[in-house]
């Protein structure tokens, strides 16, 4: 079988990982760069082109779609879903993961319990935000941010003094999420509707970084069968067939405050000793095979060779 990964660089560990997976079991595999992809649209039908050569057939895509090149990047997934091809993870999907406020909507109108949250479009008012939420500690999140936009976990006065500084200068949207302190939190990866690992992380506290893996430590955990429910949940919700899950541990249940479409995968193989890229690349296959027989067999990516 033929695998794509769509990916900005072959180079990168998750990427990487996937392609070896999919060798070591006796598949093709192939990385693009969204960036490198052109698309056509018109009375011919949709087309795919890298550098203006046909885009070669494939039985199913794996997309790695970066935040960074996500309209274009999520233009060209959709043009493959177009074609009819297979992808392991929708292009709705996958925008619905990076609206934060809006999957923590999902998640609580479909029963999954979700830390206490606030958001606001001036971050003038954190101090009130964070009494809404129930006091320190609380995880600061900025939203639609630049490159310096990312996670700021706040245990003390002193960290969300710092943390106001900070967001102030960026002006970015505010989220203010309930936090545990001290615990840490979970993380599930859910590959085709099942945990396949789970890891616990503790991260640096006070510190603005992109993502709370910046600076913390990681260990293997073993999760409660709630706190599992609440995970699978989580991506059905969200309509992901591979993803990462961040939870809170609480009283009363694991509260999810965060579902990642395109989630590294190296801290859960090492720390889990999981082989993560072979469970994607499964359940990739599994879904190139629900679709009949081999795409590169009876379909190719519309387009003849052409700049036009």
């Amino acid at each position: 079988m033929h695998l794509t990964v769509l990916s900005r660089s072959a180079g990168i560990f998750t990427t990487r990982r996937i392609v070896e997976a999919a060798r070591a079991r006796g598949h093709v595999a192939r990385v693009v760069d969204p960036l490198r992809v052109e698309m056509r649209l018109g009375k011919d039908g949709p087309g795919i082109f890298v550098r203006g050569v046909a885009y070669p057939a494939t039985d199913v895509v794996i997309p790695r779609i970066a935040p960074s090149v996500s309209q274009y990047g999520l233009a060209v997934l959709n043009q493959m879903a177009l074609l009819g091809l297979p992808v392991l993870n929708g292009v709705a999907a996958i925008g619905l993961s990076r609206n934060k406020m809006r999957v923590l909507q999902l998640l609580s109108a479909s029963g999954v319990k979700v830390p206490r949250t606030v958001m606001a479009s001036e971050p003038s008012g954190l101090r009130e935000m964070v009494r809404h939420v129930g006091g320190l500690p609380v995880l600061v999140k900025l939203l639609r941010g630049n490159e310096r936009s990312g996670v700021i976990v706040c245990e003390t006065r002193q960290a969300l003094e710092s943390a106001l500084q900070a967001i102030q200068r960026l002006g970015q949207n505010t989220v203010v999420q309930q936090y545990v302190r001290g615990v840490g939190d979970l993380r599930a990866f859910v590959v085709g509707g099942r945990v396949v690992a789970a890891l616990r992380r503790r991260p640096r506290t006070g510190r603005l970084s992109r993502t709370l893996g910046q600076g913390a430590r990681f260990e293997r955990a073993t999760l409660a069968a709630e706190a599992e429910q609440a995970a699978v949940a989580a991506a059905q919700v969200v309509g992901l067939e591979f993803c990462a899950v961040d939870m809170l541990e609480a009283p009363g249940g694991p509260r999810v405050f965060e579902v990642h479409s395109t989630p590294g995968i190296r801290e859960g193989e090492e720390a889990c000793g999981v082989d993560l890229a072979g469970a994607i690349v499964e359940r990739a296959v599994e879904l190139a095979t629900a679709t009949g027989a081999p795409v590169r067999k009876n379909r190719r990516a519309s387009g003849r060779r052409t700049r036009g």
